[in-house]
């Protein structure tokens, strides 16, 4: 039995450990030649924030890991185990082509202004649900995280 062609992951809560598992998700299913998008959402729209001040990630505004850590501490004991950060993970999933969605609707709920900074090193797409769904092949397999 054939696996679905394609992944789409909803990032809806904002705790690290899920974020970071989610990237994990994404890039392996590039890796293996799957279509992958990213629709971000909720708290962990956090991820693709640009800088919160120099040097600061705005991934660093993440909610808590699951055993209780900083997103910073938790990143930094993945990466000194042998375990890709978040940095490295986010960028396979660009350089493997994953589709990054930011939903407006997300955003806006967040209250972040019009235009707020995204990452500018991801290549962003803003839309709602529907363009979401709209993107997701009929083949594919949808997840929430």
């Amino acid at each position: 039995m054939q696996g679905p062609d394609s992944l789409s992951i909803v990032l809806f809560a904002g705790g690290f450990d899920r974020v970071h598992y989610a990237l994990v998700m994404a890039s392996a299913a590039a890796a293996t030649n799957r279509k992958v998008t990213l629709f971000f959402t909720g708290r962990a729209l956090a991820a693709l924030l640009d800088e919160a001040e120099p040097g600061v990630p705005g991934w660093h505004g993440l909610d808590a890991a699951d055993d209780g850590r900083s997103p910073a501490e938790r990143d930094g004991w993945f990466t000194a185990n042998g375990v890709a950060g978040l940095e490295e993970l986010l960028g396979a999933c660009v350089m493997l082509n994953v589709t990054v969605m930011a939903c407006e609707m997300g955003l806006r709920a967040l209250g972040l202004p019009p235009g707020v900074a995204l990452r500018p090193d991801v290549p962003v797409k803003t839309g709602g649900v529907v363009t979401f769904l709209n993107d997701a092949p009929k083949t594919g397999a949808i997840l929430f995280v």
